[in-house]
């Protein structure tokens, strides 16, 4: 991989990252797991600030960086997350965000309106971190517990926050008898760095009358600046490591330092234990010491007589330990985590520990994606649908000559060709599916940042998030959607004072929901507020000149004027709407994929827009139909069934089984000239709960079709979605059924007359 891919492979991963951390900022709003939500946060803007500064983008890190410190601040409660510091955050996401499309420019340094931008967030940043000191972790060493006193307490805050090493140290009573003098390994220590501030504890020291004049009863706390490593200060303690107990607290600063080198390390499986000592956060003694701990805190199982320790209640007495054999009524069932040891021994800092953590599920993800998923250019995907829909073509046209020829070898050999054909077009089609979810969760923060815009109390509630379409209908549905959104937040949900006078929860719901229902995706955007208004749009309308006074509309055609454009019913223009720019536009682009949007609404109860697209943009199952000399294509998955024709002339229905059947007369609808087949047939079709009968000629049978788009000059054209290429080489056009039940419920509304329903119009 050269420079360039792996700045655009950064590149993404950063905007994935970034994505990350709004949902987790926005979860966390919501009232979910905070520990969880923060770390997620504070590893994604660590991994950012560690990747930007591979590539040298030293901006980049200058800033996430100030992030990272008010994140760990969180993490530590030295600081209270708050619904301020969430929105702070976004912003400063945003700001990352900027950072990185001007990278993806070309932009690789820092550019001073962008920098700029980012000072005001730097700055409030700075004031969650003013006054915050590392808290000190509580430490209980396996040998000796002394008790920690303020004096302690002060030399560890002190020493982390100016940069010094923090030394614990606490001598056992027989150090003396064995030869060894306390104050020579003091003096030795000296010799590394300077010993900024050193305490003497005199906690141990018993009553003068029981005081033995051999024995050792000093600890010291000590603050120690040197530029070693932590194993070079725990060797000048080697020759007095049984008669000691020592801690070695780095200074604040080295925290950083530990947890970059563990994100620099190889990507390779390494234990925790591994992990930590690699970074040098941890000594190879402090780790044998802790997994000794950890197999045995009573008395390191070496003695049935030396361990003390009790079974907790409700748990069970372990089997590997030799006082529990002898014994096992007071048996040992130890199985603390390591870094839950490691923690209490302040062995390690909490932060370190929990980046080593993450390394190691970062390795492990790593491994299973580099397994099971790679990134493919979308441009390659493009081409791949483009070859497979030529193929079908060529397949199509191979069948079609081996039908001519009345060959059964070469029928039997096309016939296979086409599954394999078939095969490969699904397959290639399920690579450009994606779940909806993903353009879903992005909706989050629209409501987020539009509900604090206008001061409401609005929630997002998401469904049918597993719900797949193709990938190209996903990234142009987003900006539709997105209004209306907006539009549901703006319009839909009222004031809390207005739903509590109307007896609603004061948060209001903005609801999205997916599902498939007859080869269509079906999105759903639907609030509680208050409704669309009839007699206002009415209203608006006649004054606009859309509709003559006095004119009766159903409630479809009333809502769907919403739809104008330059049409609004806003009382004043805001930074949100009022323009009567948008919801056309939302038309447009649906229509565009071949989908139609729908209104439903109730005055004071909320209001549901409905969009229905296609799966996919590029091939479908279809079934072709003849009218005279001309092919019609059907999408398949919108067929019930074919029948016989049959019904009294000028009838516009017939009987299907007992119940009403509707049918449209394709040859009148598209003034098919030529004589009429005296056995005409039905194909029976179904889209949004509507069911009619499509009289046809002559059933020619499934085909699989490629879309061709019409060219601009069509696009009046109504009731035909598109065109595809027979295995002749002839032109088919494909009908659109949601169109041709449409036009054919709106014709069978004016025949029934006013106060009448047609059957059809549903």
């Amino acid at each position: 991989m050269n420079l360039d891919q792996a700045l655009q492979t950064f590149i993404i991963e950063c905007r994935e990252l970034l994505e990350d951390m709004e949902n987790a900022l926005l979860a966390i709003e919501q009232g979910q797991d905070k520990t969880e939500a923060v770390s997620a946060i504070f590893r994604a803007a660590h991994t950012i600030k560690g990747s930007a500064g591979l590539f040298g983008l030293d901006h980049i890190v200058a800033f996430t960086h100030v992030v990272e410190s008010v994140l760990d601040a969180v993490r530590d409660g030295r600081v209270g997350i708050s619904d301020a510091l969430i929105a702070l955050l976004l912003s400063c996401c945003d700001h990352i965000g900027t950072l990185i499309d001007a990278v993806d420019a070309g932009q690789l340094g820092a550019d001073q309106a962008v920098t700029q931008q980012g000072a005001p967030l730097i700055g409030q940043l700075r004031e969650y971190l003013a006054g915050t000191q590392p808290q000190p972790q509580a430490w209980q060493p396996v040998a000796m517990a002394p008790r920690i006193t303020s004096a302690s307490r002060q030399i560890e805050a002190a020493s982390v926050a100016t940069g010094n090493w923090h030394i614990s140290l606490r001598f056992g009573p027989d150090v003396l008898r064995n030869g060894m003098d306390p104050l020579s390994f003091i003096r030795y220590l000296g010799k590394l760095g300077a010993i900024e501030r050193i305490v003497t504890l005199p906690d141990a020291i018993p009553a003068a009358s029981e005081m033995d004049p051999e024995s050792c009863y000093l600890g010291f706390e000590i603050a120690f600046n040197s530029g070693a490593d932590k194993a070079a200060i725990e060797n000048v303690f080697e020759f007095v490591r049984d008669d000691c107990a020592v801690r070695i607290l780095p200074p604040h600063s080295k925290i950083s330092e530990y947890i970059d080198l563990v994100d620099a390390l190889p990507e390779e499986e390494f234990r925790l234990g591994e992990i930590l000592v690699e970074s040098g956060a941890l000594t190879e003694h402090e780790l044998q010491a802790a997994l000794q701990y950890q197999r045995c805190p009573g008395g390191q199982g070496a003695s049935p007589d030396s361990c003390d320790y009790k079974t907790p209640a409700g748990e069970t007495p372990r089997a590997d330990c030799k006082r529990c054999l002898s014994d096992p009524s007071l048996g040992c069932s130890f199985n603390q985590p390591l870094g839950e040891i490691l923690a209490q021994q302040g062995a390690v800092d909490k932060p370190v520990i929990q980046a080593a953590l993450a390394k190691q599920q970062q390795v492990k993800e790593a491994h299973v994606r580099e397994s099971s998923v790679i990134r493919v250019d979308a441009d390659k995907l493009d081409r791949l649908i483009n070859l497979v829909g030529e193929l079908v073509i060529a397949g199509a046209s191979v069948d079609l000559t081996a039908r001519r020829a009345q060959l059964a070898e070469l029928q039997e050999s096309t016939s296979t060709l086409s599954s394999l054909v078939e095969e490969v077009r699904d397959s290639a089609l399920q690579l450009r599916m994606v779940k909806i979810g993903a353009t879903f969760s992005r909706f989050q923060r629209v409501v987020h940042d539009v509900a604090r815009e206008l001061g409401k109390n609005i929630g997002l509630v998401v469904s049918g998030e597993d719900t797949e379409l193709d990938k190209t209908v996903v990234e142009k549905i987003a900006d539709p959607l997105t209004h209306l959104v907006r539009n549901a937040i703006d319009h839909g949900i009222e004031p809390a004072a207005v739903r509590a006078a109307r007896g609603k929860p004061a948060q209001g719901a903005v609801k999205l929901n997916a599902y498939h229902d007859s080869g269509n995706v079906v999105i759903e955007v639907s609030d509680d507020g208050g409704g669309l208004k009839r007699d206002k749009i009415v209203a608006k309308a006649v004054a606009r000149g859309l509709i003559e006074p006095g004119r009766v509309l159903s409630d479809g055609e009333i809502y769907g004027l919403i739809f104008e454009a330059g049409f609004s019913t806003a009382d004043q223009i805001t930074n949100l709407s009022g323009r009567g720019v948008g919801m056309d536009v939302v038309k447009r682009n649906i229509t565009a994929l071949r989908g139609r949007v729908d209104i439903r609404s109730e005055e004071g109860v909320g209001t549901v827009v409905t969009v229905r697209l296609p799966l996919t943009l590029a091939i479908i199952d279809g079934f072709q139909v003849g009218l005279g000399k001309s092919v019609f294509v059907i999408p398949q998955d919108m067929i019930e069934e074919c029948v016989e024709f049959s019904a009294e002339p000028g009838q516009d229905y017939t009987n299907l089984r007992g119940q009403v059947l509707p049918f449209i007369r394709l040859r009148e609808l598209f003034e098919v000239a030529g004589a009429v087949s005296r056995r005409g047939s039905i194909v029976v079709v179904k889209h949004a709960g509507r069911k009619a009968g499509l009289v046809v000629d002559t059933l020619l049978g499934e085909f699989q079709t490629v879309i061709k788009p019409l060219d601009k000059m069509f696009s009046r054209v109504t009731c035909i979605s598109g065109s595809t290429i027979l295995g002749n080489g002839e032109v088919a056009l494909i009908l659109d059924v949601a169109a041709l039940l449409r036009h054919a419920g709106d014709a069978a509304s004016q025949a029934a007359g006013p106060g009448e329903k047609s059957v059809l119009a549903g």
